[in-house]
């Protein structure tokens, strides 16, 4: 899966954009024999982990900023990103 585009994941008043505060390789999970930290469809408070970024063996926890719903995530497990890139969307409740 490649980073989508377009106006289904612009922010709104009803979404909102995840993106990577830094480049690197982005993880779903804390460790490959562990479960992904949220999954589309699950419920997602401010603070709450979506992710990882992986910078030079150094890990950057991904934060959700908002409550909501977890829509969808952009990119896939251990793929490479780029700073700023939408990583996920979350929808209001």
């Amino acid at each position: 899966m490649n980073e989508k585009t377009g106006p289904a994941q612009a922010d709104s008043p009803g979404r909102h954009e995840v993106r990577a505060m830094l480049p690197g390789t982005f993880y779903r999970k804390p460790a490959p024999d562990q479960p992904n930290y949220k999954d589309p469809g699950d419920s997602v408070s401010v603070g709450d982990v979506l992710g990882l970024i992986e910078v030079m063996k150094s890990f950057h926890h991904v934060v959700c900023e908002h409550e909501g719903t977890l829509g969808e995530f952009l990119v896939d497990n251990e793929a490479p990103i780029k700073a700023g890139q939408v990583l996920a969307v979350i929808d209001n409740r």
